[in-house]
């Protein structure tokens, strides 16, 4: 859908202020209004803004033009990527692949630590459970999702009216795309503005691919946590993929062009990819709930289930390296970080002002408005009724914030919940096939190696005791040697629920108890935890419902001009390359291999700037003056990572794969002035590739698109 010259009117009517927020000494905050892109630039394909990107960058951005970004990007799990070879050769970050370089690692091999080249098709590793998905189609369907849920009289039966009517649309689809020509079709209808918009994506699905490149872990993750989420940066995190059919790598016209020339400051780029959940529409009475109660609890389970896996692995790196818990912790510690910055967004009095003056133009424009008023009027308030109820759960919330997990979670725990289910369903006497299932539920919880599990079991008992505090019967309950540690300590070793061989002799036995302690103790959480759920269940429901309506609301004032919240649907973000100030100083556009290696000598000794031995001494012929990494102003997210950035020539300069502190308020605000997306530049991996991984058939086919090296 083409956004008309009324985008372009229609962004007068919203009040143009400087974005930045220094420490420029006291602000009054009567004097702070909303900014014009605050809710950012993460446009859908489906309201592509044609005339904006033309008017503002000089350039055709038509029909032709957003087709070929389209379907020359891609998405892959979890993260993003680009066709950049006619012979479906895919590029994307390393960090999106490196959980699964063990996957395809033969006995003997470590490619996390060693890398990864295919010097041949032949060598070309397939990776197992992996798919590229393509955008062939995005098309808005919110009249027809909408119109049945209106026709609904209740809660339940909107719920209902909205499943079935995007079940309609799905089959539809598949009917409509199924000579598309790919081992699949995947579908999804995405809420959009929180539901008050709905919109169809056809995906192009891909299940045949095989890893090409890889760089070591040291290059990809290089500067390691330290420097996550900051710049300058000196990370070579970049790995090709190729796409396959019928066994022979995938022919497409559709890829962007390797540029050979990269970028300058000033330069415009293009970020395609699929940006995850933000809350940039949320009232200000749900962002005070985030600040307030929900992001300080997440916060602490973070930090608690890393510093359980850090601390495991430093005295089992041997175990830790057959777990995987590298990566493990990798992830959770970007989620902390991010959580982090999150939390400073939230406690920053410009950006709350900011949003709530977008707010108030919001409800000043429904009350202006009487085909809205009446029905979307009261909707802040009660929003505003729902955070104040759930703040009254702030215990059950932190005391039992992923109790489910399988991965960061006591396994001890876990066994102990199903083991209660399943003596509750024979004392019931439940069906035969209800028995067995919870049977197999028991069984199938495998064991953690005991260290790791010993802190995992203490983080969520230390979890207990802060939220619900000493005097509460729960933590009196979950501690009854006094501390986390020594309850923990004497859990286990009283347990049969932490060795499951034990627990299967024991249901084979009928000897199973509801006197493990590990059962009692889930048998005093299960209560609270159950309350909790049966309470705050409901209000989520009616708070998503009400989200719709706002959100529905908020497309009658701005239509496009505000793009929708990321929901990890495809977008296209517009930025230019710019330094800014920090710390006193001003950050370069781009790096080089000089700070990399300026980086690696001035921290001799640390695992995090270490360097693989090839790359230790410069290898020759690499110029240390090649750029590695550069910013831009374009709007990124979780989930961006891996998506191209490209010229309006469609030709692809670098791989997004960070942001720097400041743009970790994005959740909630786009901020350009500070806020920057860090990006691999296309020189640096040419030059990796050329002087180091000895990759020159793909060079060639970066370079000529001449047919991939057989």
């Amino acid at each position: 859908m083409k956004v008309s010259s009324a985008f372009i009117l229609a962004l007068a009517v919203l009040s143009i202020v400087p974005t930045e927020i220094r420490a420029q000494g006291p602000v009054d905050l009567d004097t702070v209004r909303a900014g014009r892109f605050d809710a950012g630039k993460m446009w859908t394909f489906e309201y592509a803004p044609m005339e904006y990107f033309t008017d503002t960058y000089g350039f055709a951005a038509d029909d032709a033009w957003f087709e070929r970004a389209r379907l020359s990007a891609l998405r892959v799990p979890g993260c993003s990527a680009a066709f950049v070879s006619p012979e479906g050769l895919v590029a994307t970050n390393h960090h999106c692949i490196r959980g699964r370089l063990a996957s395809i690692a033969r006995e003997g091999e470590n490619l996390l630590d060693a890398g990864f080249v295919a010097h041949s098709l032949d060598e070309e590793r397939r990776i197992p459970n992996y798919w590229v998905d393509q955008l062939v189609s995005a098309t808005d369907v919110s009249d027809q999702v909408l119109a049945a849920m209106d026709e609904a009289p209740g809660d339940d039966e909107r719920t209902a009216a909205r499943r079935r009517a995007i079940e309609a649309i799905e089959v539809a689809a598949r009917e409509e795309f199924a000579g598309l020509g790919a081992d699949s079709l995947h579908v999804q209808v995405v809420a959009l503005y929180n539901g008050g918009r709905y919109s169809r994506y056809v995906f192009r699905r891909f299940t045949d691919v095989r890893m090409v490149v890889a760089a070591e872990l040291q290059l990809g993750f290089f500067g390691g946590d330290p420097d996550n989420f900051t710049y300058p940066r000196y990370a070579l995190d970049f790995a090709f993929l190729r796409v396959y059919q019928d066994g022979q790598p995938y022919r497409t016209e559709h890829h962007f062009t390797w540029s050979n020339d990269g970028v300058e400051e000033g330069d415009i780029v293009f970020v395609i990819g699929n940006p995850g959940q933000t809350n940039r529409l949320n009232t200000m009475s749900q962002l005070a709930l985030q600040r307030d109660m929900t992001l300080g609890s997440t916060h602490a389970w973070y930090a608690s289930r890393l510093q359980a896996i850090r601390d495991f692995y430093a005295e089992n790196p041997t175990v830790g390296e057959a777990l995987d818990l590298r990566n493990w912790a990798f992830g959770l510690s970007n989620s902390l970080k991010a959580t982090t910055g999150r939390l400073e967004a939230l406690d920053n009095a410009v950006i709350l002002a900011k949003r709530a003056d977008a707010e108030a133009a919001l409800a000043d424009s429904i009350a202006a408005r009487t085909d809205l008023t009446d029905r979307y009027g009261d909707i802040i308030p009660r929003l505003a009724e729902i955070q104040s109820v759930k703040a009254t759960m702030a215990a059950p919330y932190g005391a039992f914030l992923g109790l489910g997990s399988s991965r960061y979670g006591s396994a001890t725990l876990l066994r102990a919940r199903a083991a209660l289910a399943y003596l509750e369903a024979l004392q019931r006497a439940a069906p035969s096939d209800s028995i067995a299932r919870f049977r197999r539920q028991l069984l199938a919880v495998g064991d953690l190696p005991r260290g790791l599990e010993y802190r995992y079991l203490m983080a969520r008992l230390a979890d207990i005791a802060r939220s619900y505090g000493p005097d509460h019967p729960l933590t009196r309950l979950a501690l009854p040697d006094g501390s986390p540690r020594a309850s923990a300590a004497a859990l286990l070793g009283a347990s049969i629920m932490a060795d499951s061989s034990a627990v299967a002799e024991a249901v084979a036995s009928e000897t199973l108890s509801a006197d493990d302690p590990a059962v009692t103790l889930m048998a005093g959480i299960m209560p609270l935890y159950g309350e909790y759920r049966s309470t705050w269940g409901p209000l989520a429901a009616e708070e998503r419902a009400l989200a719709g309506d706002l959100g529905r609301a908020r497309f009658a004032v701005y239509g496009g001009i505000i793009p929708p919240d990321g929901s990890r649907s495809p977008r296209i973000a517009d930025g230019v390359v710019k330094s800014y100030e920090y710390n006193g100083t001003l950050a370069p556009p781009y790096t080089t291999f000089y700070g990399l290696y300026d980086r690696y000598n001035g921290h001799k000794g640390s695992v995090d700037w270490a360097l693989p031995e090839r790359w230790q001494t410069p290898p020759p012929g690499l110029d240390l003056g090649t750029p590695l990494n550069f910013v831009s102003t374009a709007d990124t997210y979780g989930g961006n990572s891996g998506s191209p950035a490209v010229t309006p020539d469609l030709e692809l300069v670098g791989i997004n794969f960070d942001r720097n502190i400041n743009g970790l308020s994005r959740d909630f605000i786009y901020l350009p002035e500070q806020g920057r997306n860090v990006m691999v530049d296309v020189r640096a991996i040419k030059a990796a590739l050329e002087h180091v991984y000895g990759a020159e058939r793909i060079l060639t086919e970066l370079g000529t698109g001449a047919e991939a090296g057989r």
